[in-house]
């Protein structure tokens, strides 16, 4: 068999069936050899236009699906491309595995032709690189590849390939046991430390929970819940974690952080108890580290043993699979009723309530009341919604309610601008009947806009796109308004007619300026089959409130002014 034919026939052991590439004269012969596992409906390759969006679409199709996704490029530029997919799903825990293909080994260190050191280039932002220049290899590294990307931590594996190497033939064995000496993937509970949590959480008068991607990557939601409820502990969230418990329920605060909600931030620093369960209290979550939840203890429920300590000491480290030491840690945990803690978090809640933006400002078309109506129209269908990186991403947290762990799919580690639509497309590829919409500003969608092609190759595959057009790079441009005395240098966004580009490709697009034609739109693209565009010309000088200044603390916010007017574009007080 050749190199070229294993890395498929591994590919197809796997359980891979759908990659996302773009040829070129070094992974040749492997493209050459897909042939018949594309026609024999094995493997489906979605031919990208740019390698990043390989990248994307695997990262995207990986969290809809909690499987491995894989991409493939040629070597020099196609595989430098990657960089950026790669370094974001790194950020973000996410397990794919890179095919690349590199000159063949006798050119290797000569400056040969789209040569480039890909395993230098990427060893950063990978959990782990190969270099292969031995056939008799091959079968081994591919095994290995698969398991470090998704076992433990999951992240980013790149494999390059030498074209000898593809070319090349050798004996292919895939059952061998992978032996991996210093790979600790899941380390086992520490029954003290489990015990310990226990007591504090026990005692506990102001508990919280700050509850990260780890809880949707071990898929413990339910038993979460069952902590929540049998202890009555209000939960706050990461970005990545929106949507562990159903932000409708009671007990759900919504996000923290940079842009969470002044109540969820005030009950982070008042609480005695803080359970951190799969995060990295990054400087988004923490704000200015001296005075992050100061009063209370903290236990750190981690797999990633690097993670423990690194940013916050905690009193407690409980390391270990959320799925083995949150249901030991139930029957640990007394039944309990918090009234106090909870009232006063209310009257924090409705503090923040009387300054949502969503009660005044009504009469123009702004970003969270198109936010907002998006989930009116899709609620009941549960569907996934993919993000790009900016203000709106920030609103769409903020307004859409989400109901279930992994409703939500963006970059929130690297802060990939460009990442909706080909995530998007990953996800949707995953299943053709899942409702999937690509929410980006008009800056992000720039980036990587050239795959509504894909949209068409994939036979009108059905991804709603939602551009939020502010004429900006709107959260740099909040940020020049609020700390560089309002000097915007080079955040205005010239874009062209998103509608006329859609329809370029053949894609159904509408523009929309109005509030009261917001909802008609969304329910047209609901009711058109295939992908369907609206590009939301919202004003533009709209800010994400409230705000952590940098170097702040969580608690030290940037709130709205309070309203003095609540009236619709209907002249009647909106329902939102």
């Amino acid at each position: 068999m050749t190199g070229a034919q294993m890395v498929w026939e591994a590919l197809v052991r796997e359980g891979v069936n759908v990659i996302f590439g773009h040829p070129g004269g070094a992974i040749l012969p492997t493209y050459d050899a897909l042939a018949p596992y594309e026609e024999s409906g094995k493997i489906h390759h979605v031919l990208v236009r740019h390698e990043q969006c390989a990248a994307h679409m695997a990262d995207g199709y990986a969290r809809a699906t909690g499987r491995v996704g894989v991409c493939i490029a040629t070597s020099g530029p196609g595989a430098t491309n990657l960089v950026t997919g790669l370094a974001t799903a790194q950020m973000d825990s996410i397990p794919i595995v890179a095919i690349t293909g590199q000159v063949p080994s006798n050119l290797l260190g000569t400056d040969a032709f789209q040569e480039s050191d890909v395993v230098g280039v990427t060893q950063p932002v990978c959990k782990h690189n190969y270099l292969v220049t031995d056939i008799h290899e091959l079968p081994t590294i591919l095994k290995e590849a698969f398991y470090i990307a998704r076992e433990g931590r999951p992240g980013p594996v790149l494999i390059d390939i030498c074209k000898d190497v593809q070319t090349a033939t050798g004996l292919f064995r895939y059952d061998m046991e992978v032996d991996l000496p210093g790979f600790e993937p899941w380390p086992s509970v520490d029954a003290e430390a489990l015990a310990q949590a226990a007591e504090l959480i026990n005692r506990a008068e102001r508990p919280l929970i700050l509850a990260g991607h780890g809880v949707q990557l071990a898929g413990v939601s339910r038993e979460l819940m069952e902590l929540v409820e049998k202890a009555e502990i209000p939960v706050v969230t990461t970005l990545l974690g929106a949507g562990n418990i159903p932000e409708s329920h009671p007990l759900s605060l919504g996000m923290g952080g940079m842009h969470g909600e002044a109540f969820a931030n005030r009950a982070v620093q008042a609480c005695d108890v803080l359970i951190a369960m799969g995060m990295r209290f990054d400087d988004r979550i923490t704000g200015r580290l001296d005075r992050f939840a100061k009063q209370a203890k903290i236990i750190h429920f981690e797999l990633d043993r690097a993670e423990v300590g690194k940013n916050v000491v905690p009193d407690v480290a409980v390391i270990g699979d959320l799925a083995e030491t949150l249901p030991a840690l139930l029957p640990k945990i007394e039944a309990r009723r918090h009234q106090v803690w909870i009232q006063e978090i209310n009257e924090w809640r409705a503090d923040s309530q009387a300054t949502d933006i969503l009660n005044y400002e009504v009469d123009e078309l702004i970003p969270p009341y198109v936010i907002r109506q998006l989930w009116h129209c899709t609620r009941d269908a549960r569907p996934i919604i993919v993000t790009d990186v900016g203000q709106h991403q920030m609103w769409e947290s903020q307004y859409y309610i989400h109901e279930h762990s992994g409703q939500l799919i963006t970059s929130g580690g690297l802060g990939t601008m460009g990442f909706a639509l080909p995530a998007a497309i990953g996800a949707q590829m995953a299943d053709r009947n899942r409702l999937v919409w690509a929410v980006a500003g008009d800056g992000g969608f720039q980036m990587t806009l050239q795959e509504l092609a894909v949209l068409k190759q994939e036979k009108n595959l059905p991804v709603k796109i939602a551009i939020i057009n502010n004429g900006f790079l709107g959260m740099v441009r909040q940020w020049q308004q609020l700390f560089y005395q309002k000097r915007y240098v080079g955040t205005p966004v010239v874009s062209p007619d998103f509608v006329k580009l859609a329809e370029a490709y053949d894609i159904p697009a509408v523009s929309v300026r109005k509030p009261q034609d917001v909802v008609p739109a969304l329910e047209r693209a609901l009711a058109t089959p295939g992908p369907f565009l609206i590009d939301f010309r919202v004003k533009e000088e709209v800010n994400v409130y409230p705000m952590v200044a940098p170097g702040a603390a969580v608690d030290d916010l940037i709130r709205r002014p309070k309203p003095a007017i609540v009236q619709g574009y209907s002249g009647v007080e909106p329902h939102w």
